[in-house]
């Protein structure tokens, strides 16, 4: 019975290694070859209008550049406060930020070729709860307002929005939104090296 039972070892690994699908997904953004892209700037101001959570003018103009950054915006990213009817660090309810952001688009669709160039990329992100790190379930309406105004100035495809924001109450609420991102791909650092591959 042994000589049998390695026959049908042997196989499964056979048939495992026939069908990639098998295999644990990997992510082929780091694989794939750069395509060429177009930074294009937006200058927007974000009004919040929520029920469940309040923020303060620099609170929400913090809590905007982190989803921006995630979404794939240049690092340079501004935003700042807006003009807010109550003082720093008090809660408004009529809470506004300033936004200055690059975002990349493909070469092949950019309307302005004059803009400064740069190689891209397909990129998954997953804004969940503390994904990224800084945002919670209070945040639901926020995710779904940057959703529904900001993301559009950005280059996405494949969105899968699943986010179910209840008013007045983060009980019941879900914050669940993904989608592919063109962004820049990262530079080398000016020291770094070609290392061997496995």
């Amino acid at each position: 019975m042994k000589p049998f039972r390695r026959l049908i070892v042997g196989g499964a690994a056979l048939l495992c290694g026939a069908f990639p699908g098998s295999a644990p997904f990997a992510d082929d953004s780091s694989t794939a070859s750069p395509d060429p892209g177009i930074w294009q700037k937006h200058a927007y101001t974000f009004q919040f209008m929520g029920f469940t959570t309040t923020y303060s003018c620099d609170g929400l103009a913090d809590k905007i550049k982190v989803l921006l950054i995630a979404a794939g915006a240049r690092s340079d990213s501004k935003s700042r406060s807006g003009v807010c009817s109550r003082g720093y660090g008090r809660p408004d309810k009529f809470a506004q930020a300033n936004l200055t952001f690059y975002t990349l688009t493909p070469a092949g669709t950019a309307l302005n070729a004059d803009e400064p160039r740069a190689n891209g990329m397909w990129r998954p992100v997953n804004f969940t709860v503390r994904t990224p790190r800084e945002l919670a379930l209070g945040d639901c309406e926020l995710v779904e307002q940057f959703r529904a105004l900001v993301l559009p100035m950005f280059t996405t495809r494949n969105i899968d929005d699943h986010t179910t924001c209840v008013p007045h109450q983060e009980s019941g609420s879900v914050i669940n939104l993904k989608f592919e991102s063109f962004v820049g791909v990262p530079a080398k650092p000016a020291n770094a090296v070609g290392t061997p591959k496995a």
